[in-house]
């Protein structure tokens, strides 16, 4: 993919060594050390599927997958108007997705907003389909029966299976 930002926007998250006790995780200069932003967006980018959490309205939680597109520091995805995931969300736009690889994951926290601008749908449209080898084009994410998101990165968790103790990672974004 063209067009990746290492940024979410224009600022550079700070990272640090997330609280796990009972895990033996090390200090931040032990193990691997932290893991830069960089080793985050290429799994971000390399990812076929996410697990995208919603919370419905009675407060249970929703996990399925969906094909998603990591571009301009957010994650983007579709789905039906009428999917549990779109209805959750018009209530309740707290998200928590992942990357498909369990060895190496990266979790990404914050709100998914629904894209309504055209040209922004249209850019999501020819990622995706360069991404996935489709050619649903921009009617196809645009229908009204469809509703196009990207999840805002408040924070975001990674670590490597190699280093399970030394690498896990906490980015966080100003917000």
């Amino acid at each position: 993919m063209t067009g990746q930002s290492y940024t979410v926007g224009d600022v550079e998250p700070t990272a640090s060594r997330p609280h796990m006790p009972g895990y033996g995780i090390v200090g931040p200069a032990e193990g691997t050390g932290l893991l830069p932003w960089s080793w985050a967006v290429d799994r971000l980018e390399r990812s076929h599927d996410f697990w995208l959490a919603t919370v419905s309205p009675e407060h249970r939680p929703h996990v399925t997958p969906v094909w998603g597109v990591w571009n301009d520091g957010g994650l983007w995805f579709s789905c039906s108007r009428q999917s549990r995931k779109a209805r959750n969300l018009a209530t309740n736009p707290v998200v928590v997705a992942t990357t498909d690889d369990p060895a190496n994951p990266v979790i990404l926290d914050g709100p998914a907003a629904q894209v309504q601008d055209r040209d922004l749908i249209a850019a999501f449209a020819e990622w995706a389909d360069t991404k996935y080898r489709t050619n649903y084009g921009v009617d196809f994410y645009a229908h009204p029966n469809n509703a196009c998101f990207r999840i805002h990165v408040a924070s975001a968790f990674g670590l490597s299976g190699d280093d399970f103790t030394g690498s896990p990672t906490r980015w966080t974004f100003p917000d």
